[in-house]
């Protein structure tokens, strides 16, 4: 069986006030291309189909587009699951119905793992279903306190459910995946909490031949080459200029027999950087057979002050989405950021605390209040330890 995994679609994106849909559905096509040339048996989508809870009716409308293609014309199966970004209610709604049709949505966790068998010439293969949870959503299916303990609370749901290891198993999982100590490596178009909160160890996943996961965008292995993150299919933050997007294509024979294959998305404009004086930026020799369409984010060095620089820079390239200009002045201007950082990480919470309230007031605190806010902040420190 040959599958084709996908996740973190966050369909009606913007960026930089620039709509993505069109790139979108560019991608769209190119994987409906790809699954027909492949002979892909079944999609996976890990999470975060759309952007947000109350997606545009043009996102709507996208989606509705491309899973008719899948459903009708090339009669693949596909599972999809929410992500953190996703509306359970919405997504989930009709999902019943469109099972018939060989479309299996699970947006909500109700006390029990989804499990879809599927059959081959090499047997059953069981597809597992398990959208984005927090502790407290499932906490009523427990008996014991999951702590607003991410970990704890994917290890208990696993350890509920009666999984043969003979059989061939694959889950999906919209979470913070880890191995170890080890992070995948993430993007600024994420919004992940840090700290460890919402750490999902991949370990327990053990019982998966393949765990398809969804949540961050760079596409990766976490732990071993049978647990992925798919990624987006295109990038959503600048910090992706350098990154390529692959989508993960797994054949899976008898137990213990599957392959990975990753092929490359091309996007219908790439995201890069240009950087420079502004008068080599927009010299014909300099941009001539590059994609002008392309989302550019232009750093300009020059030293003297550029009267409109953006609309200089948008005549050539009109999708330029950032500018920034980078020189001696604003190096130092950075620099000094940094330094008064560095300066406040080493002051403590009293200190902080008095320079604000100062800031506030044009005046200092008193011994009486000075007292006062040292019990408060032990006491706070004595809960956390």
């Amino acid at each position: 069986m040959k599958i084709l995994h996908l996740a973190d679609l966050h369909l009606g994106k913007i960026l930089q006030e620039q709509s993505l849909l069109e790139d979108q559905e560019y991608m769209l096509n190119m994987i409906l291309n790809l699954i027909k040339k492949e002979d892909i048996d079944v999609v996976l989508i890990s999470g975060d189909v759309y952007d947000r809870s109350v997606p545009p009716a043009e996102a709507v409308n996208l989606l509705d587009n491309f899973l008719k293609k899948l459903i009708k014309d090339i009669k693949v199966k596909v599972f999809i699951i929410s992500g953190n970004h996703d509306s359970k209610d919405r997504l989930g709604f009709g999902s019943k119905i469109f099972e018939d049709e060989g479309l299996y949505i699970e947006s909500r966790y109700n006390g029990k793992l989804r499990k879809v068998e599927l059959e081959d010439e090499y047997g059953k293969l069981n597809i597992y279903m398990l959208p984005f949870v927090k502790p407290i959503e499932v906490k009523q299916f427990f008996d014991e306190d999951l702590e607003n303990n991410y970990n704890l609370t994917i290890n208990k749901i696993i350890a509920k459910e009666n999984i043969n290891e003979e059989e061939r198993n694959i889950i999906m999982v919209h979470q913070f995946v880890t191995a170890g100590n080890v992070e995948p490596e993430r993007t600024e178009s994420e919004v992940l909490s840090l700290g460890g909160i919402e750490n999902v160890d991949v370990s327990n996943f053990k019982q998966f031949d393949y765990v398809a996961i969804g949540h961050v965008h760079r596409p990766q292995r976490i732990g071993r080459d049978t647990a992925r993150y798919a990624g987006t299919i295109l990038k959503y933050s600048f910090s992706e200029i350098n990154h390529k997007k692959t989508i993960p294509i797994i054949e899976i024979k008898e137990k213990n027999n599957l392959t990975i294959k990753l092929e490359e998305s091309i996007p219908l404009r790439n995201m890069r950087e240009i950087k420079g004086p502004i008068q080599e930026l927009i010299k014909k020799e300099n941009y001539e057979g590059t994609n002008l369409n392309d989302y550019i984010k232009a750093i300009i060095t020059n030293e003297e002050p550029i009267y409109d620089a953006i609309g200089q820079i948008r005549k050539i390239y009109p999708n330029t989405l950032k500018l920034e200009i980078r020189n001696s002045k604003t190096i130092n201007e950075v620099q000094e950021q940094n330094l008064n950082l560095e300066n406040l990480k080493k002051k403590t919470e009293l200190e902080l605390f008095n320079d604000f309230y100062e800031l506030q007031n044009n005046t200092k605190l008193n011994d009486g209040q000075i007292k006062i806010l040292k019990n408060i902040i032990s006491e706070v420190k004595n809960e956390a330890d």
